[in-house]
């Protein structure tokens, strides 16, 4: 290990050490004439690892001004009155949205109580008009109640499945005449 320089046991100065020793005679007179066995309030006391002289720093506490003490207060009930009327607003915009939230729910169900009512009416005159046509049976008429229940306008839903093809078979079905009619009950 001594090829790399590193040996510290040869009896070398350290020069960290050589300058506190040498900073603490300067100050070693300056000790005696504070005294440290009582340190006043709003003072600091640090103290550096290698000496044990403490570093007093005192703290300056300045008084305000009466126009800012007076200023302070000014501004401290304008912002507890603002806090105040911020929340009174706040609870009225509460009431009045928890009012309108009701209201909407209110029209809600009589808008699903109308549409289930339209619904089931409508439900109920398709059933009656079904069995009614089905009743009334006549031989050779099948493909004209199978159009009845086709949608041949291509316009109507664009958002279902296209049905091109089914419609041009039942059509084609239908154009062609049948050579037995279909046995009915």
């Amino acid at each position: 290990m001594d090829n790399f320089g590193d040996n510290f046991e040869d009896g070398d100065v350290d020069p960290a050490a050589e300058f506190l020793a040498r900073e603490q005679s300067q100050l070693a007179g300056l000790e005696d004439d504070l005294n440290t066995g009582s340190i006043p309030i709003g003072v600091t006391q640090t103290l550096s690892n290698e000496t044990s002289s403490p570093i007093i720093t005192p703290k300056v506490e300045r008084e305000e001004a009466e126009k800012i003490k007076k200023w302070r207060a000014e501004q401290k009930t304008l912002l507890e009155e603002k806090d105040a009327n911020e929340e009174k607003k706040k609870e009225e915009l509460r009431l009045i949205a928890k009012k309108e939230l009701e209201e909407w729910y209110k029209s809600h169900k009589e808008q699903i109580a109308k549409t289930k009512d339209v619904n089931r009416e409508s439900a109920i005159n398709a059933e009656k008009q079904f069995v009614a046509e089905s009743d009334d049976i006549e031989p050779g008429t099948e493909w004209d109640r199978i159009t009845k229940l086709c949608d041949f306008n291509p316009k109507a839903n664009r958002a279902s499945k296209d049905v091109t093809r089914m419609r041009s078979i039942i059509l084609q079905l239908k154009q062609m005449p049948l050579k037995k009619p279909l046995p009915t009950k």
